[in-house]
C-alpha cells in the first residue's frame, strides 16, 4: 500500500525519537550477557545501569531524550544494594528512568526464601507442650556457609511474630528498675527455665519510645525474676534520663514482653530462629500450607543506595512503579536498640551532674543519637524522585532522604508494613553531635531542602519500633508535606524538627498542608497527629484532616495525647483551619512568634473532604490497612485531678485558682469537699497541672483519675438533644476493700448497657446530658451533668419512674461501695462543691 509523503516523515520523527532515548530493558528470566532490548533482556538493573553509565560517558546520541530502564514483571532477590553514583545521573533533558514496564510489577527484593517445611516430629528441646504437633521446620537460609541472623518473616506476604511471651496484644509489667545496678524485676516467667534461652531480648515501653534489650542473665526467685542486660544498650538504658522506664503505683509500671526463646513458640503466625541448630521453627496460620507458601526472610538491610558527594551530586534520576520489599535490620539484635525520640537511637546518653547548656539553662538530658537503616537510602542529591512506588515489608525505615538533598520529589507512593519511620527526611544530629546542638551547617548544601512529599499512603508503618513515626523530619527546610494520608501508626503522624531549640538553625519555609491523619497513637502516648521542634521561621500547619486517636493500652499518662503538638522551642510558626474533633492541643515550652488561628470542629467541611491523597492517586486507598479491632478510640473528656490536703494543712483558694488560670484551666472548675479539692475540666497537660499543683502546696497528695470506666451520653437516647449549656454535680465514694467485689462492681458497669439497659433508660428520662465514673484505687468519682439551671435533686427521682430496675440496680450498687475517709457513719456518696 502507497504511504503518503507526510505518513514517511512522521515515521521518520517516530523512529529518532525513540532512537534518541536509550532503552535497557531488564526481566529476571533475562541474562547479563544480553543487549538489554525488549526481545533480550538483561538480568539484573545493576548491569542495566553500568550500560547506560557506558552510554553517557561516551555522550551516545542515543541518551540525548534520555535514558530509560524498564524492569519487567518478577522478583529481583538482591545481593548487594543497587548503587546509584553521581556517574548514573541524567541531566533536566536528559533524564535517568527506572521504571516498571507498562503494566507490570517489578519486586526489588532483600529477602531469601525458605522452602523445604517439614512438621516437626519428636521433642524439641524447650518446645512448649500446647505446641506439640503444630510446629513445621525447615533449615534455616544461608549466604555462603553462613547462617543469616533475621528479625523478621513474612509468609505469603504477612508479617509474622518473632516468638514472644504474651499473645498480641498483651504485655505484662515490669516491677522495678534499678539504674545503678542496671538491673530490672519482672513477675517470674511461667515458662519454664529461661536461663540458657541464647538471644532472649526484653522490649519494654517508656513514655514515647521503646527499648530492646538483650537479656545477659535471668535469675528466678520465687515469684519474682531479675534481668541483666549486655553493653552497650544496659548503660545507656540506665543513665539517660528521657525516656525512662515508668514506675507508678496510680497508672502501672512500663509495660514489657520477653522475646526471642523457643519456649514462647504456642501461637499461630509465631517463628522462632535457631541459629546453633541452623533451624527455624514456625506455627502456621489457618489456612497456611507451607508446602505451597512463599516465605521470606531479608538478608539485605538496604535494596538502593543513592550518594553523591557534596560536589558531585546525583542528579535528575528517577524510579517510577517499583515495588521495594524486604529489607532486615539486625542493629536491636547485636547492639541493643534504645531509642531517644522518633527512632533514633542512643549511641550515648546521660544526665548531667549540673543542668544547663548555652542554650537551656534547665536541660539535664545529654544526648548522641545514631539513624537507623533504610531501605532505601538517598544522600547528595537534587532533582531525583519516587513516584508511584511500593515500599513494602521493611525493618526499619522506608525511605530516607538525609543530608545534601535537594529539589526532589516523593509522590504518590504506598508506604505498608514497616518496622519503622516511613519516610526520613534532612539531618537530625551528626553521631559526633549532641542533639540539642542547633544545627546550621557552614555549607548550605548539606540541608535538605525543597523537598516534595505529596499523595503517599502511609499505613501500618513503626510496627516494629513503636516510637518511629510516620514521616519523620529533622533538620529540613523549604519542605512541603501535602495531601497524604497516614494511618495505623503506633506514635505520631508527622514529627517535624529536632534539637528542642528556640535558636535560630537550618531550619525554615516547610509546609506541613491538607494531610489525613487518623488512627495513630496506637501503641505509645506524648504523640500528636503532627509534632514539632524547634524554631522554623516561615512554617506553616494549615488544612490538616486529623481524627481517631487510638487508646494505647500501655499509656502511662493515658489523656496525654495530642491532635496537634508544638513542643519545646517550637517558634515562628502559624498553626491554622485544621479539623480536629476537638481543641486538644499541647504548647510546651515554645518560643516566640506562634500564630494559631481557627482550629478545631468549627473548621470548614471543606477542608476535611479536601484533605488526604487527591483523586490521581486515590488508587492508592486499596491498599490502606483497617483499624484495629481490639483497640478503642480516645475522645477528649474533661479530666479529674484532686489534690488532698493534710488535716491540719489550710489551702489558699484564690493561690490555687491562679495556678489553674497559669495553667488555662477556668478557675470556676474548681470543687470542694474537706480537704479534697477537685478540678473538672478540659486540661492541656495533666502533668503540667500535676506539677505546679505539688510545687505550690508541697505536702499535699496530688491524684488524677484517668480510668474512666463507665460513661453516659444522649447518644443513647431516642431524643437525644443535647443542652447548650450544663451544670456538673461531682460526687465521691470509696469501693469496699474486698477486690472479687471490686471487679464485680466493674464487671456490672461494664455490661451495663446490655444486661440492664433500663439504667441508661432512666438517665435519658432526667434528661441527665452526660454521666461520667472514673477511679483511682478505690476512690470513685462520678460526674453528673445536667441543663444548666436544672436541679439533680430534682431530676434524680425520674430516673426510677415506672422503671423498678433502676431501684434494684442502685440497691446491688450499694454492696459495693462504702464512704472515703472523713465521712460520716452510713454516708457513702458526699458531693463536692464548686468554690467562691
Amino acid at each position: 500500500m502507497k504511504q503518503t509523503l507526510a505518513t514517511l516523515f512522521l515515521s521518520f520523527l517516530t523512529t529518532l525519537t525513540l532512537a534518541q532515548e536509550a532503552q535497557i530493558w531488564v526481566a529476571p528470566d533475562g541474562s547479563d550477557a544480553n543487549a538489554g532490548t525488549k526481545e533480550k533482556p538483561v538480568a539484573s538493573l545493576q548491569l542495566a545501569l553500568r550500560k547506560i553509565r557506558e552510554l553517557r560517558r561516551l555522550a551516545d546520541p542515543s541518551v540525548t531524550q534520555g535514558a530509560h530502564i524498564y524492569l519487567r514483571n518478577g522478583l529481583y532477590a538482591l545481593s548487594e544494594p543497587v548503587f546509584i553514583r553521581p556517574e548514573d545521573s541524567g541531566t533536566s533533558n536528559s533524564p535517568t528512568i527506572i521504571e516498571a514496564a507498562p503494566h507490570e510489577k517489578p519486586i526489588l527484593s532483600g529477602g531469601l526464601s525458605i522452602k523445604g517445611w517439614k512438621k516437626v516430629n519428636g521433642n524439641v528441646a524447650g518446645l512448649p507442650k500446647e505446641a506439640v504437633g503444630k510446629v513445621w521446620i525447615a533449615d534455616a537460609p544461608k549466604v555462603g556457609d553462613q547462617v543469616i541472623e533475621f528479625r523478621q518473616l513474612w509468609v505469603n506476604g504477612e508479617k509474622a511474630t518473632r516468638v514472644k511471651d504474651t499473645p498480641y496484644p498483651l504485655m505484662n509489667r515490669i516491677l522495678s528498675w534499678n539504674k545503678l545496678e542496671q538491673t530490672c524485676w519482672i513477675p517470674t516467667p511461667k515458662f519454664g527455665d529461661l536461663s540458657k534461652a541464647a538471644g532472649l531480648e526484653m522490649l519494654i515501653h517508656q513514655w514515647w519510645a521503646i527499648a530492646n534489650l538483650r537479656v545477659k542473665r535471668i535469675d528466678v526467685q520465687g515469684d519474682s525474676a531479675k534481668l541483666w542486660f549486655h553493653q552497650p544498650e544496659s548503660r545507656i538504658q540506665s543513665e539517660h534520663p528521657w525516656p525512662a522506664p515508668w514506675i507508678s503505683k496510680e497508672t502501672g509500671n512500663s509495660a514489657f514482653y520477653l522475646s526471642n526463646a523457643i519456649q514462647f513458640l504456642n501461637q499461630p503466625g509465631e517463628w522462632f530462629l535457631d541459629t546453633k541448630a541452623e533451624k527455624i521453627y514456625y506455627i502456621p496460620r489457618p489456612n497456611e500450607n507451607l508446602a505451597t507458601a512463599q516465605v521470606i526472610a531479608p538478608s539485605l538491610e538496604t535494596l538502593v543506595r543513592v550518594a553523591g558527594t557534596i560536589d558531585h551530586a546525583v542528579s535528575n534520576v528517577t524510579f517510577r512503579g517499583i515495588a521495594f520489599q524486604h529489607t532486615g535490620w539486625l542493629r536491636p539484635s547485636q547492639q541493643g536498640h534504645v531509642p531517644h525520640q522518633a527512632g533514633l537511637y542512643m549511641l550515648d546518653a546521660y544526665k548531667l551532674k549540673i543542668p544547663g547548656t548555652p542554650d537551656k539553662k534547665s536541660l539535664e538530658n545529654q544526648a548522641w543519637v545514631g539513624r537507623p537503616a533504610a531501605g532505601v537510602e538517598v544522600n547528595f542529591a537534587n532533582h531525583t524522585s519516587f513516584e508511584n512506588c511500593q515500599f513494602e515489608h521493611m525493618a526499619a525505615t522506608g525511605l530516607d532522604y538525609h543530608k545534601g538533598v535537594q529539589d526532589n520529589v516523593i509522590r504518590g507512593n504506598l508506604f505498608r508494613d514497616i518496622g519503622g519511620t516511613g519516610i526520613q527526611a534532612g539531618v537530625f544530629a551528626d553521631e559526633a553531635t549532641e542533639i540539642h546542638l542547633p544545627y546550621n551547617p557552614t555549607d548550605e548544601r548539606e540541608v535538605c531542602s525543597n523537598l516534595l512529599i505529596n499523595n503517599n499512603l502511609i499505613t501500618n508503618v513503626t510496627n516494629e519500633d513503636w516510637g518511629s513515626v510516620g514521616i519523620g523530619a529533622g533538620y529540613v527546610r523549604g519542605i512541603t508535606i501535602e495531601h497524604n494520608e497516614i494511618s495505623n501508626v503506633s506514635y505520631s503522624g508527622i514529627s517535624m524538627g529536632w534539637g528542642w531549640t528556640r535558636t535560630i538553625n537550618a531550619m525554615r519555609n516547610n509546609t506541613v498542608v491538607a494531610n489525613k491523619i487518623h488512627h495513630f497513637a496506637k501503641h505509645m502516648y506524648d504523640a500528636a497527629a503532627i509534632y514539632t521542634l524547634s524554631a522554623q521561621p516561615g512554617s506553616i500547619i494549615a488544612e490538616n484532616y486529623i481524627d481517631s486517636v487510638y487508646k494505647a493500652p500501655y499509656a502511662h499518662l493515658p489523656a496525654h495525647w495530642f491532635y496537634l503538638y508544638t513542643d519545646e522551642g517550637s517558634s515562628y510558626f502559624t498553626i491554622k483551619d485544621n479539623w480536629a474533633p476537638s481543641e486538644k492541643y499541647l504548647q510546651n515550652a515554645n518560643g516566640p512568634n506562634n500564630v494559631w488561628m481557627h482550629n478545631g470542629p468549627q473548621v470548614a467541611d471543606s477542608i476535611r473532604t479536601n484533605a488526604g491523597i487527591q483523586s490521581p492517586y486515590q488508587h492508592l486507598l486499596r491498599a490502606k490497612t483497617p483499624a484495629d479491632p481490639k483497640w478503642g478510640i480516645n475522645k477528649e473528656n474533661p479530666v479529674i485531678v484532686e489534690l488532698v490536703a493534710n488535716a491540719n494543712q489550710a489551702i489558699d483558694i484564690q493561690k490555687l485558682k491562679a495556678v489553674l488560670v497559669r495553667t488555662k484551666i477556668n478557675p470556676e472548675s474548681l470543687y470542694q469537699w474537706g480537704n479534697h479539692y477537685v478540678v473538672f475540666d478540659k486540661v492541656q497537660d495533666v502533668s503540667v497541672l500535676s506539677g505546679r499543683l505539688q510545687a505550690a502546696f508541697p505536702g499535699t497528695t496530688i491524684r488524677t483519675y484517668y480510668d474512666l470506666f463507665y460513661e453516659f451520653n444522649r447518644d443513647r437516647c431516642g431524643n437525644n438533644t443535647k443542652a447548650s449549656e450544663w451544670g456538673h454535680t461531682i460526687l465521691t465514694a470509696n469501693l469496699v476493700a474486698d477486690p472479687k467485689l471490686q471487679n464485680e462492681y466493674l464487671d456490672y458497669h461494664a455490661t451495663q448497657y446490655e444486661k440492664w439497659p433500663e439504667v441508661a433508660n432512666g438517665f435519658c428520662n432526667a434528661n441527665f446530658q452526660q454521666l461520667l465514673l472514673f477511679r483511682n484505687g478505690r476512690q470513685l468519682m462520678l460526674v453528673i451533668s445536667v441543663p444548666k439551671g436544672e436541679s439533680l435533686d430534682k431530676l434524680n427521682p425520674k430516673t426510677t419512674e415506672n422503671n423498678p430496675r433502676v431501684d434494684e440496680w442502685n440497691a446491688r450498687m450499694k454492696n459495693y461501695q462504702e464512704g472515703i475517709s472523713g465521712t460520716k457513719p452510713g454516708e457513702v456518696w458526699v458531693e463536692l462543691k464548686r468554690t467562691q
